[in-house]
């Protein structure tokens, strides 16, 4: 077989494909044999069909079959042995093909596009600076945590008069014009979580109610998010969206959540038995998961901020025209190029940044270790099993679990590429300055 691959340009190529019956003709014979130890025809006993009925059957299908087999083969392999640095898979010329006769040729011409990978050059320079925030932890922030958490202890108290963050269980009916009851209008039993609704006018009538009293609510003005008011309603939301009618609401029941008093029995639901046992330390345990949790924050805004840095250094062409086609062909479900054209610039954006990171990583001979993955999981596992305050994994237990995280593909490939990820953060803290800034969480959420 004879392979020769034409430039056409920095980011395309053209492989041509010269297969003669020396390629092909031993593995088209085997498969033909095959094929008649298999074949069932009527007047033949079971694998006793003659082999020139079955070759003159089955000869030009098994005959594509094994050359596709050999052309896969063998391009493969040439780009392995050339060291060929390409994108997507390659891809027959558009009409190549319908100009072969397979039932008299014996040599054949296949043309195959391939597109290159850009050649990247990424200088990591300190003259470049990155903002590395760092987010402050105040009382305030406690109070809320220590707020949020009393509330997600809390229970449920009926209540006799409604106040501004209760919840309110009644009937919703549908008015006309004149505020009365719209025949075959929108019924709906529903709950109203006054709390989302405050300091919105149209939720003042829905305070100080009563069990039975009845009140006209403007659904549209109390609600301008459509899924909301599609699921108050039990409607679709293009229907809900159009909504416009008022309604009476007639409460059925109000109920009140009332936190959990700081107590050391809310202290053990958290964080389990014997762990935290006066308020002071309760507050303490917390603002520490905060400043971890910042501090994983903030180190996610850098990575972010930092890649964009890079990309900005960093010009990365790529075949497009190519990589389009490829898309259509490998999508796992039929899409047009139009289709693919809308989504491109996304789906470049990432592949740009792949191929910006793999450079990173090869220049700096970044390796991640199967030994560091295996920790990673373990490390992984223990925590969640301490974050559910569930008791510790019997070691058996844990190294099975790890065994079969690894073992699936999907889940092997994350792992090894969050930890790559992480690496070539680390490397952007040693190679760019970093402008570091201190940041209350508000303006930091404001990023």
């Amino acid at each position: 077989m004879n392979i020769v691959k034409e430039n056409v340009d920095e980011l395309n190529a053209v492989l041509k494909v010269k297969v003669t019956p020396d390629d092909y003709r031993s593995k088209v014979d085997t498969a033909i044999k095959e094929a008649t130890k298999k074949a069932a025809m009527p007047g033949f006993r079971p694998g006793k069909v003659p082999t020139g009925l079955v070759k003159k059957m089955y000869g030009k299908s098994i005959l594509v079959d094994e050359i596709n087999k050999v052309l896969n083969d063998n391009i493969h392999k040439y780009i392995s042995e050339n060291k060929l640095e390409i994108l997507g898979n390659p891809m027959p010329k558009p009409e190549a093909d319908k100009s072969i006769d397979w039932d008299n040729q014996q040599e054949f011409e296949f043309l195959f596009d391939l597109g290159l990978a850009p050649q990247i050059k990424v200088e990591l320079s300190g003259k470049d600076k990155v903002p590395y925030y760092t987010i402050r932890v105040d009382e305030t922030q406690v109070d809320k945590y220590v707020d949020d958490i009393s509330k997600r202890y809390g229970k449920i108290v009926p209540q006799d008069v409604s106040e501004a963050n209760d919840m309110l269980f009644g009937d919703l009916v549908e008015l006309d014009a004149n505020n009365e009851i719209l025949a075959g209008g929108i019924f709906r039993s529903s709950s109203l979580f006054l709390e989302r609704y405050n300091n919105n006018e149209a939720a003042k009538p829905l305070i100080g109610l009563k069990k039975d009293d009845k009140v006209v609510v403007d659904v549209a003005k109390l609600t301008d998010n459509i899924a909301d008011r599609a699921a108050m309603l039990g409607i679709d939301k293009d229907v809900a969206e159009k909504v416009t009618s008022k309604f009476q609401f007639t409460v059925k029941n109000i109920s009140r959540l009332q936190p959990s008093e700081l107590t050391e029995e809310l202290f053990e639901k958290v964080y389990g038995k014997d762990q935290v046992k006066t308020v002071d330390e309760f507050r303490t345990r917390i603002k520490d998961e905060l400043v971890r949790l910042y501090a994983n924050e903030s180190e996610r805004k850098f990575y972010t901020d930092a890649v964009e840095a890079v990309k900005k250094k960093v010009t990365v062409k790529l075949p497009d025209e190519f990589l389009k086609r490829w898309l259509v062909a490998a999508n796992d479900k039929p899409v047009t190029y139009e289709q693919v054209s809308a989504e491109y610039d996304r789906y470049a954006d990432t592949l740009k940044w792949q191929l910006i990171e793999n450079k990173i990583i090869k220049d700096n001979e970044i390796k991640v270790s199967v030994d560091e993955a295996t920790e990673h999981v373990r490390k992984l596992i223990r925590e969640q099993y301490k974050r559910y305050n569930m008791k510790d994994i019997e070691e058996s237990e844990l190294e099975n679990s790890v065994k079969r995280i690894l073992a699936n593909e999907e889940e092997s490939k994350r792992i090894f590429e969050q930890l790559y990820g992480n690496k070539v953060m680390e490397l952007f803290k040693t190679k760019f300055s970093l402008d570091k800034k201190e940041i209350s969480f508000d303006d930091f959420s404001k990023l």
